[in-house]
């Protein structure tokens, strides 16, 4: 697979406990492509807070120690709010194939956040697929991904 990000880096992926189980199946898909990963937890189903996974994440690929991230909550929202705190973070919530495209061609997201409750068994891994291999566009779409930061 073609891919606008350095794969070589690890990916980094986390979940809180709604997004345990497609974090785990989303595990078993990149190894299965050979695919480098960091696994910032949870580890299990327990309720636990989602922050305490997704700044983690987001810091990783901010320091630029992962290539990108993924973060899985029942909503998506708790990961991408916390994750946009980030400088440099564009975590953007997908729950189909055409955002995931989107949030890259457009946005040059740099960190997918899938709404566990809200996706069907398997559109995690095409979603993921997408995203990894989609380009940023750049021109009109850069000079506005260009004005998002605060800083």
């Amino acid at each position: 697979m073609k891919s606008p990000f350095n794969l070589s880096k690890p990916i980094a992926i986390g979940s809180d406990h709604a997004g345990f189980d497609y974090k785990e199946d989303l595990i078993s898909f990149l190894e299965g492509k050979g695919l480098p990963f960091t696994d910032f937890g949870t580890g299990s189903r327990d309720s636990v807070d989602y922050a305490d996974f997704a700044h983690p994440v987001a810091k990783s690929v901010e320091r630029g120690e992962s290539s990108l991230g993924i973060l899985l909550c029942g909503s998506a929202n708790g990961v991408a709010i916390t994750a946009n705190k980030h400088q440099g973070i564009r975590a953007a919530v997908c729950w189909g194939e055409e955002l995931a495209k989107l949030a890259r061609e457009h946005n040059n997201a740099n960190i997918i956040c899938i709404p566990a409750r809200f996706v069907r068994e398997g559109d995690a891994e095409k979603m993921v697929n997408i995203f990894m291999s989609t380009a940023f566009e750049g021109g009109r779409h850069e000079t506005r991904v260009n004005k998002i930061a605060c800083a």
